[in-house]
């Protein structure tokens, strides 16, 4: 996969997650946090977001001002606006294809299955600790041990913002070679 991540440029996750894993709730997000869809907005304006169907299906569209690969097996989905892929790797080459128009990037943006296929192609994390104990039915157990803190800022709670978070931005070490 590295020839494709390559073409792509640094690939980054963006996550949002509890401290005990939960991304999810009955297709959605458990919480409720403006900042942090105005930091994704921000982030990944321009760029190429790569998804599972799951994700695409609880999100319903293409997001304004980036491009969407959406991987699936199931050979008859397709969505206007969007390019399918029948594998990760496929759709890091549909990724790089798109990178020529995209001014901002690949993104990994799930579902926890997409996450931990990619996770190992990834050079950046931006990732959303959710400091709550929501409940939910999807989860994802991230090894971050391969990356380092560059940034990180605590949001309070808000009446836009259901719980407070933290905003950590993380890039892979880089390993040292004998």
């Amino acid at each position: 996969m590295s020839d494709k991540v390559s073409s792509v440029g640094a690939l980054t996750a963006i996550v949002a997650m509890t401290p005990a894993g939960v991304i999810g709730l009955n297709g959605d997000m458990p919480w409720r946090l403006s900042s942090d869809l105005r930091r994704f907005k921000k982030l990944t304006l321009g760029g190429v977001l790569i998804m599972g169907r799951k994700t695409y299906d609880s999100i319903g569209r293409p997001l304004p001002g980036r491009q969407t690969v959406v991987i699936t097996r199931q050979d008859e989905w397709s969505a206007d606006g969007v390019h399918r892929a029948k594998s990760p790797e496929e759709a890091l080459e549909v990724a790089a294809e798109l990178a020529g128009s995209a001014k901002n990037g690949a993104y990994v943006v799930g579902g926890a299955e997409i996450y931990r296929q990619l996770m190992p192609s990834c050079e950046k994390v931006f990732l959303t600790r959710v400091l709550s104990q929501v409940q939910g039915d999807t989860h994802l157990d991230l090894d971050l041990s391969g990356f380092d803190i560059v940034e990180q800022t605590r949001i309070p709670a808000s009446d836009r913002d259901d719980v407070p978070t933290e905003f950590v931005k993380l890039r892979r070490k880089k390993s040292v070679r004998h």
